[in-house]
């Protein structure tokens, strides 16, 4: 019986860090629209203020690709970016990478390189992969 109270303990703690860890993202219809697209619609927090203005003022050559919006929606998007943007160095790259950022390398540092090219993750920034819906608080 002392087992089990033990188990059931650890299980709550888990289940309480995991809820600790799921962003609270305010809702922006255009955000989501635009950006999620192409790939998922990344929490503003993970990338700094400044990050997000060099980000989007760069769409043009958005990692490879022409992603250009009409000057209307990119002011929208950066003002809802900018206002719920992260705060400090850690939620700063200069590759504009949000698994650059200090936070992202603190929080993943665990993970091994080969779990990150298994097929089913193929690369940093599928968030989904591990997390699901997770990231974006639904």
């Amino acid at each position: 019986m002392k087992r089990v109270a033990v188990l059931l303990l650890a299980l709550e703690v888990n289940l309480a860090h995991a809820e600790a860890g799921r962003l609270s993202v305010p809702n922006n219809a255009t955000w989501k629209q635009e950006c999620g697209s192409c790939h998922i619609p990344y929490p503003p927090q993970l990338l700094s203020a400044e990050n997000w203005q060099r980000l989007m003022g760069s769409l043009d050559r958005h990692f490879g690709v022409n992603a250009t919006l009409d000057a209307g929606d990119n002011r929208k998007i950066l003002n809802f970016l900018e206002h719920n943007a992260g705060s400090g160095a850690r939620y700063s790259a200069d590759s504009l990478r949000i698994s650059d950022t200090p936070w992202f390398k603190h929080e993943h540092h665990v993970i091994s390189d080969k779990e990150w090219i298994n097929p089913e993750v193929r690369s940093r920034s599928n968030c989904s992969a591990c997390h699901g819906k997770v990231i974006l608080g639904d």
